[in-house]
């Protein structure tokens, strides 16, 4: 859940500069792969081999993306000696993830409802 004491209000004006930045932020959401690999990391940390069993990505594909998510600072690293353990940089990747599902069972359901009329 977002902390409002740690940010200014969401509903200042977008200047251009900024806008462009979270553009180019929200692209990395745009392939699924990196949403599978999001999801993956909700609930606790875990390794490269880890990620590709549950996401049934390639070992190749799944290191790829993680780190494009690095990148994005969407995700995070912790090494222990030789393993690597990924998990969700901080509290607002979550929120995202739910806010992304959340609208979309919304728009889903608003199509179903339009549809039956």
């Amino acid at each position: 859940m977002a902390r409002p004491s740690e940010h200014l209000p969401a509903t200042r004006p977008l200047p251009a500069d900024e806008a462009q930045h979270l553009a180019e932020a929200i692209s990395t959401f745009g392939a699924a792969s990196r949403l599978r690999l999001l999801w993956a990391l909700i609930e606790d940390e875990r390794t490269v081999e880890e990620l590709t069993e549950e996401t049934g990505l390639t070992q190749s594909a799944t290191s790829q993306q993680l780190r494009v998510l690095r990148e994005a600072r969407l995700v995070k690293v912790r090494r222990d000696g030789r393993r690597a353990f990924y998990s969700l940089y901080d509290h607002h990747v979550p929120d995202l993830l739910a806010a992304m599902r959340h609208h979309y069972e919304h728009v889903k359901q608003g199509t179903a409802r339009t549809e039956s009329r």
